[in-house]
């Protein structure tokens, strides 16, 4: 068994990415079982005109384009802020095998908060889930980021 090694810090890093572009700071990173990075991104929904251009989204789509496959099994996501409900369903429909999250969204989670997808029967397949990593560099980012805006 391999220790474990995160990749919250590229996700960390698309997550700025995107505020320099003035994108919501949220960045995700998709490993495979390999430990290979099969995916970084950080959200796109205004340069994009699309309001499905979430991080999460973008990763799960590259890596099911490079793996040829509509399922992601064995592969672990690492976002910095807790999923809404259409990328925890997404997350959910590739059969992601661990989600990682850094920053919990109180207003518009959808894993530990709001409608908890994962916990729903209709769910067909729940990750593995660990929230908390990198927590503090991902709040302080999307604090900074809207305190900008104001």
């Amino acid at each position: 068994m391999q220790p474990f090694q995160s990749y919250m810090n590229l996700a960390l890093l698309e997550a700025k990415s995107a505020a320099n572009r003035g994108e919501v700071p949220v960045g995700a990173a998709l490993v495979g079982p390999d430990g290979k990075v099969l995916a970084v991104a950080g959200n796109q929904t205004r340069a994009a005109c699309d309001p499905t251009a979430h991080a999460e989204i973008l990763v799960l789509r590259e890596a099911c384009r490079m793996l040829k496959s509509e399922r992601l099994s064995g592969c672990d996501l690492y976002v910095t802020l807790e999923p809404c409900p259409m990328c925890a369903a997404a997350i959910s429909a590739a059969r992601v095998r661990r989600l990682y999250y850094g920053a919990s969204d109180p207003k518009s989670g959808g894993v530990e908060r709001g409608p908890r997808i994962f916990a729903h029967s209709q769910a067909h397949h729940v990750p593995e889930v660990y929230d908390g990593i990198g927590a503090r560099d991902s709040e302080e980012l999307l604090k900074s980021f809207f305190q900008e805006r104001r």
